[in-house]
């Protein structure tokens, strides 16, 4: 599992307004945000996630580095849509917050949701590219909406030039049904930490199953509470129908509770012991019991001649 500090760039710019993504760009990033964190937590509890804005008068640091799913949920709800992008500058000032991260032994990531116009020239980014490649920082950019091809031209240069050990993606995300979190989950920046894509079918809580691809058709990270308590309550029943397996099964013949025998194999007499051995005894005591009764008839006997 890989430890890693991320910060992610939401485009609160007039463009995420549009609504060719359901509900619209702002709530489709919002989801994806919550997926992103959940996928980076779960990969590694000890992974921590920041949030940021590059749209308005100038990029803002929402939440710094944390593993607290709430802080990060009020810094979306707090986010309001405004103003163009700042590309380059809020991509600075993540790097910056990554610096200051607490555990040194994280890897530094930035992923960057876009869907405005970039109005970087190319020669800048690609220098912006190998600044932040120099720092050992990974950067992978999700973009979404109706791009320009100068746009897409422009971010597959930056992609080309931040490329590291670590991975640095680009997603380019058309408009679709599909939600925007579903795509992301089947891209190289999240399948990599081991998200189970959705929609796979009925065996993995996909779409024929209504479940939107969670476990019990829950998304852990906007119900939390419920989650818990449905795995709870399947693991209780788990182990419930164990134990009345347990009982249906047919029980072996136990040795327990019969008494040892005492006894040892051969009598006083050398003689076996055992149930022949009394068989035995029981053959000596009727000789002596008929000697016994014809002792008596022959007093009976003497008794009548006397008389």
């Amino acid at each position: 599992m890989v430890l890693e500090a991320t910060m992610i760039v939401v485009d609160n710019s007039e463009s995420s307004r549009n609504g060719d993504y359901v509900p619209s760009r702002w709530e489709a990033q919002s989801d994806a945000v919550n997926l992103i964190f959940s996928a980076k937590t779960q990969a590694n509890p000890e992974s921590s996630v920041g949030l940021m804005s590059m749209g308005g008068k100038g990029p803002e640091v929402l939440v710094t580095l944390t593993t607290d799913f709430g802080k990060v949920l009020d810094g979306i709800h707090r986010t309001k849509i405004r103003g163009s992008t700042h590309l380059a500058t809020g991509i600075q000032i993540a790097g910056l917050a990554l610096k200051h991260r607490q555990n040194k032994s994280q890897r530094q990531r930035i992923i960057v949701f876009t869907c405005s116009p970039i109005e970087e020239s190319e020669k800048d980014l690609v220098k912006l590219a190998k600044r932040m490649k120099k720092n050992n920082i990974s950067i992978d950019f999700i973009a979404f909406g109706d791009l320009e091809p100068d746009n897409t031209k422009k971010l597959e240069v930056f992609n080309e030039n931040i490329k590291g050990g670590d991975g640095s993606h680009l997603a380019i995300i058309p408009p679709g049904p599909s939600l925007l979190s579903d795509t992301l989950v089947s891209t190289p920046i999240l399948s990599a930490d081991g998200v189970a894509p959705r929609g796979g079918g009925a065996e993995e809580g996909g779409a024929d199953s209504g479940g939107g691809g969670f476990e019990f058709g829950v998304d852990p990270s906007t119900d939390p509470e419920l989650a818990l308590a449905l795995r709870m309550s399947m693991e209780e029943e788990k182990a419930r129908q164990e134990k009345e397996g347990k009982k249906d099964e047919p029980k072996g013949e136990s040795l327990e509770g019969i008494p040892e025998e005492n006894q040892s194999l051969l009598d006083s007499q050398g003689e076996a012991s055992g149930s022949g051995g009394d068989k035995m005894d029981e053959d000596k005591k009727e000789p002596s019991e008929s000697k016994e009764k014809k002792k008596d008839g022959d007093g009976d006997d003497d008794k009548m001649d006397t008389a």
